[in-house]
């Protein structure tokens, strides 16, 4: 069966509509708001709880964490390790292209002595450079878009993208990013796994029957 980008969009309705009205209401406060307000705003909504949550957040859009979850997958099904491994490489490449075409600071960088004041996670080390896009909410997204393909139960996809808004969130929480290094991110991680899903799923040969199994039913024939 021919996969269209229609028919891969419509899989992940419940994901698509939620995450266009956040991204209407992602440019309504980045046209509102400056850089810096955005980013003093997040960052003195802190709480013990939020410190204690945030980096084990953050690490779900942790590149180990896509590798981990490949190599679980192909306990279970080759084809959808197939399309999280090469989906995952695809767009944190391309990420990290974009990282260094831009070459933009990080929030330490760029404010310099007016974080004298502001809140620190202990513990969670501080990078400087290459802040634009962030490349963790690129995976998260990743990962919500492909799970949200493939549960049975679509209305999973609103938890999901929860999930990947969370992660990019605690990414501007950590002082790690700043707002529109996220939002770029998210629509990285989203645009390029749809495009990538239409593509390799379409592949004759990922469509036969070997392919649909994993190591387990291998391993037990």
């Amino acid at each position: 069966m021919e996969i269209s980008l229609i028919t891969v969009l419509r899989r992940i309705r419940w994901m698509v509509i939620p995450y266009l009205v956040i991204l209407v209401i992602c440019l309504v406060i980045k046209l509102t708001f400056t850089r810096s307000e955005i980013y003093f705003a997040v960052n003195g909504l802190n709480s013990p709880v939020a410190d204690f949550l945030a980096p084990y957040i953050t690490d779900i859009g942790n590149g180990w964490t896509a590798v981990a979850t490949v190599l679980i997958m192909i306990l279970f099904s080759y084809r959808k390790a197939l399309i999280l491994a090469t989906a995952y490489t695809v767009t944190s490449l391309s990420a990290q292209i974009v990282k260094y075409i831009f070459d933009l600071p990080r929030p330490q960088l760029y404010f310099g002595d007016k974080l004298k004041h502001a809140h620190f996670v202990k513990g969670v080390y501080i990078l400087s450079f290459n802040s634009f896009p962030s490349g963790h909410t690129v995976t998260a997204f990743t990962l919500a878009v492909l799970f949200s393909y493939w549960c049975r139960n679509k209305r999973w996809a609103i938890v999901f993208l929860l999930i990947a808004v969370l992660v990019g969130y605690s990414r501007m929480y950590l002082s790690e990013h700043f707002f529109e290094d996220v939002v770029a991110g998210s629509v990285i991680g989203f645009v390029l796994t749809v495009i990538w899903l239409r593509w390799l799923d379409n592949g004759g040969f990922i469509q036969k029957p070997g392919w649909q199994k994993g190591l387990l039913a291998s391993l037990y024939k």
